[in-house]
């Protein structure tokens, strides 16, 4: 029991150190090494939307997300995690909320469920294989158990 209840502290803070690498304040370039040592080198980060699939590689995530992320500021966070180990790998469903404002000073939020991929590297650490998300939209809220932590 113990070595589960260390996998899910370690898998929460790798998850909210994904957010945390993205979030930061309007102005201020994130760390995005911090943000390359979180994932595997081959990790895929796709988005489903009202419009489409999008859907790239960690370095093509922070060159296309870059500039929206430091001009407009954005903050994201969890909401509730659910996590599953088997072994050496590990699945998160992880419902978030994320803000950001504009640069005329509208303000824009969003929220999502995000299923993290996640593989134990040789050194007990977690590391992230893929991400794939699907933002939240009128028709497809939250599930009420993925809105609150219990």
């Amino acid at each position: 029991m113990a070595a589960k209840h260390a996998d899910h502290a370690s898998i929460e803070r790798t998850v909210d150190a994904v957010y945390a690498a993205i979030s930061g304040p309007a102005g201020v370039e994130r760390d995005w090494d911090a943000m390359r040592a979180l994932y595997l080198p081959q990790a895929r980060l796709t988005a489903i939307r009202a419009d489409g699939i999008e859907s790239g590689t960690l370095e093509e995530y922070i060159a296309s997300k870059r500039d929206f992320l430091v001009a407009n500021g954005f903050c994201e966070g969890t909401l509730v995690n659910r996590i599953l180990v088997y072994g050496d790998i590990a699945h998160v469903w992880s419902s978030y909320s994320g803000d950001w404002t504009e640069p005329d000073g509208k303000k824009g939020a969003t929220r999502g469920i995000n299923s993290f991929q996640l593989m134990r590297q040789t050194d007990d650490s977690w590391r992230v294989l893929s991400i794939l998300w699907q933002v939240e939209m009128p028709g497809l809220p939250l599930p009420a158990d993925m809105e609150t932590a219990a």
